[in-house]
């Protein structure tokens, strides 16, 4: 779903999408993304672990965490972990795409 989302923009995103946390790391540790999108639960290693990495590893670069997750302490974890952004999928699926661009810097897209 993110990845087509993006895909189909019109805003000429690379977009690369894996399975693992462990595909993410070893991917990142090639080259940095310009921005970071996880998820909760991942195979082998939560996101809030994934995210923690990438900030040990002085990414300083946007991570939103989008996730069916919904407890009350989610966001405040996520946020903690080093996350600059959680929306709920679906909830937030309008808000996904002005989101990214604001953390692009590429200003927010309206409808």
């Amino acid at each position: 779903m993110i990845k087509t989302l993006l895909s189909v923009s019109g805003n000429g995103y690379d977009v690369f999408a894996v399975e693992t946390a462990a595909e993410a790391l070893v991917l990142d540790a090639k080259e940095p993304f310009d921005l970071y999108v996880l998820d909760i639960w991942l195979p082998g290693m939560d996101g809030l672990s994934l995210c923690r990495r990438l900030r040990e590893r002085n990414r300083k670069q946007p991570i939103i965490f989008f996730s069916a997750m919904v407890q009350t302490t989610d966001r405040e974890y996520v946020l903690k972990a080093g996350a600059d952004e959680f929306l709920i999928k679906p909830q937030d699926i309008d808000r996904f795409l002005p989101v990214v661009s604001q953390l692009l810097g590429e200003g927010v897209t309206s409808k």
